[in-house]
């Protein structure tokens, strides 16, 4: 997992676009329901750690690396050669 300790609403729908993943497969993936991501994108609730940590896991299994420090964002994860 990323260093990132907590990802914010704004980085899960910016992830989402990158690896184009809808809500509904992340939450499949991440076994939370649609709610959850739905709630947390429009930052009307924070989800559980272990919930937050799965779809987190989800993202980055998907190829997104979540970065932190002055200007936290994300990224597609550079492929190894």
């Amino acid at each position: 997992m990323s260093v990132i300790s907590k990802i914010t609403p704004a980085q899960c729908r910016a992830a989402r676009g990158l690896v184009a993943m809808n809500q509904i497969d992340l939450a499949a993936g991440a076994s939370v329901s649609k709610n959850v991501i739905v709630d947390f994108e429009k930052e009307r609730r924070t989800p559980t750690k272990n919930n937050l940590a799965a779809i987190q896991r989800v993202l980055e299994e998907a190829g997104v690396e979540f970065t932190n420090g002055d200007a936290p964002g994300v990224r597609l994860r550079k492929k190894k050669r």
